[in-house]
């Protein structure tokens, strides 16, 4: 049986376990694939992961590790190299091989609701909004950052005004905020501002609609949760496995 994985820190909630297992069901695999969390406190763990699991083929990587991985592997593709980020990894002839399908599901999941919007704020600098940083350059949208200290590349969120609501009209929450179990809480925007021509686009899927989602639904704004994103990067992991 080939083993495939995911590695983080507090991973008990995960979409892709859950998902990979409904899929080998589907596809008859469940005696060919088996799909485990590996749950760790700190990165340096992650080669004993490797030693002691000699049937893993590959493994997704979530929070707080896509940075943290990367001195752990030996090859990145030229799109994760780029990023700065790995969420999948392929193990091929002892070797481990990063790549970055994030991008890819974000991508392809925004791309659809794009229509004259050309300007992102993108809450949070984590690693996720790395790979989202990566997609907007390919789609033609200029971006800057918000976040709670000032740097000379981004708006703090004390400085988002009208003029900055209605100037950007495509807003990405890639923080944690509004997160199962804290679904009252939302990133800290005057949303007043919004209006039927804004994108709202919250990388958190659970709950299926976010306070952040909420705002732009009483506005008439054209809201997405990151479902989607998630089952593009799943299916693209799963191409690269088997590849």
């Amino acid at each position: 049986m080939k083993l495939l994985g995911l590695i983080g820190r507090n991973i008990s909630y995960s979409f892709s376990r859950s998902y990979f297992k409904e899929k080998f069901e589907k596809l008859h695999l469940e005696n060919d694939f088996q799909y485990r969390n590996f749950d760790i406190e700190q990165i340096n763990l992650f080669p004993s992961i490797i030693k002691e699991n000699k049937k893993l083929i590959g493994c997704n990587v979530t929070i707080p590790y896509k940075l943290e991985i990367i001195p752990y592997l030996d090859v990145l593709d030229e799109v994760s190299k780029e990023i700065g980020a790995v969420n999948t990894i392929k193990i091929k002839d002892g070797k481990l091989y990063g790549f970055n399908t994030d991008a890819y599901g974000f991508e392809n999941s925004i791309k659809p609701l794009i229509k004259h919007q050309k300007k992102a704020l993108i809450l949070g600098t984590g690693g996720a909004s790395k790979a989202v940083v990566f997609a907007l350059n390919k789609l033609g949208i200029s971006h800057k950052f918000v976040s709670r200290t000032k740097t000379e590349n981004n708006f703090t969120y004390k400085e988002i005004d009208q003029k900055i609501m209605e100037d950007f009209e495509i807003i990405i929450n890639c923080t944690p905020i509004g997160t199962f179990p804290n679904v009252t809480s939302k990133p800290d925007l005057p949303y007043e501002f919004l209006s039927e021509h804004h994108i709202l686009y919250d990388l958190v899927y659970n709950p299926e609609e976010t306070a952040f989602l909420k705002e732009g639904k009483k506005k008439h704004s054209t809201i997405k949760n990151g479902y989607e994103m998630l089952v593009l990067q799943a299916e693209k992991s799963w191409e690269i496995w088997n590849l």
